[in-house]
């Protein structure tokens, strides 16, 4: 056989070699699952994050079959993002529910080895919750601007949950634009914090919906202002922060609890419109929309790239927060 035979033959095989792996590669994607899908949650169970995604999972099941819940808390999310982005053996069946944490992470913790935005397949935010601007019931301050006015002439506390929660955040971004004297008095959880603020040995907490709507609902809190644009339909009277604050800067102000679907950024595309379509479907269920009343909650808008966009625009926002008042874990 001559050389240019040789040659050709050579060519041809490499040719169908690299035709099998493309069809094996489309095949294995349009096949997709074919294995149990695990969601991860980056938090311990019990908490919103855990309830939200086991709502969601069970949801899911009736368009792609089995999904297993496993939860891996630690370091504000992200060593589930971190494990999530360093790929592995069964990633392209794996898909983790994101939280604030994800935007907040990379601000607060530094050296991740991992880019919050360019390492992840975003697939759809699924839930939007408002953090609320509360004070105790036997607060001197009935308003926004009566708290900004304090607060510029003498020390006023604000609590959280923990350092770099979306709760503890909302107040630092709160208490830049305004310019005012405000502490941070981090708590162990909500569980610490919530009694405290009931209690007035703190002054104001950017709290989320779901943790004080029942005392807001009870006269034991004041609600001052909602932190999302949009005025919330669970307290239609309560002004936003942008409302309620424009003279002081805080037009466009835009803080939230938000939980979405993200992935390994190798995911195929057929997978990620598999589960784009049955997110699409979870969402417009009526046991989906009749579980977003329990956590104050909006259904999620944003999908792909525009989720993306979301995200990108998170991270440079508590990045710059972060930078300002010197927060890191």
């Amino acid at each position: 056989m001559n050389q240019q035979i040789k040659n050709f033959f050579s060519a041809t095989a490499i040719g169908a070699a690299a035709l099998c792996s493309i069809f094996a590669s489309q095949a294995t994607a349009a096949d997709w699952p074919s294995d149990n899908i695990r969601l991860v949650v980056p938090y311990s169970a019990g908490g919103t994050t855990d309830l939200i995604s086991r709502k969601v999972a069970d949801l899911m099941q009736n368009e792609l079959g089995t999904i297993v819940v496993e939860n891996r808390p630690g370091a504000g999310s992200t060593v589930a993002t971190g494990q999530l982005s360093r790929g592995g053996r069964g990633i392209n069946h794996t898909i983790l529910m994101a939280s604030p944490g994800h935007a907040i992470g990379p601000a607060i913790y530094p050296g991740l080895r991992f880019d919050p935005v360019k390492d992840f397949r975003f697939i759809r935010k699924v839930i939007s919750i408002p953090n609320v601007m509360v004070v105790p019931a036997s607060s001197p301050y009935n308003s926004l601007a009566e708290l900004v006015e304090a607060a510029k002439n003498k020390e006023v506390t604000f609590s959280s949950p923990g350092m770099g929660s979306s709760v503890h955040m909302s107040g630092e971004l709160f208490k830049s634009v305004t310019e005012t004297q405000m502490v941070h008095v981090p708590f162990r959880g909500s569980g610490e914090a919530l009694p405290a603020l009931l209690s007035g040995d703190v002054d104001v907490s950017f709290d989320n919906m779901p943790t004080v709507l029942p005392h807001i609902k009870s006269g034991k809190l004041k609600a001052l202002a909602i932190t999302t644009p949009k005025r919330s339909p669970f307290l239609p009277d309560v002004p936003t922060v942008s409302e309620a604050g424009e003279q002081y800067g805080l037009s466009g102000f835009n803080t939230s609890a938000w939980f979405g679907v993200i992935a390994h950024n190798s995911l195929p595309d057929a997978a990620t419109s598999k589960l784009t379509d049955a997110l699409d479907k979870v969402m417009e269920s009526e046991d989906f929309l009749a579980f977003l009343p329990k956590f104050g909650a909006e259904a999620g808008i944003e999908s792909g790239d525009n989720f993306r966009g979301f995200i990108s625009t998170e991270v440079k926002k508590w990045a710059k927060v972060a930078q300002e008042a010197n927060i890191k874990r």
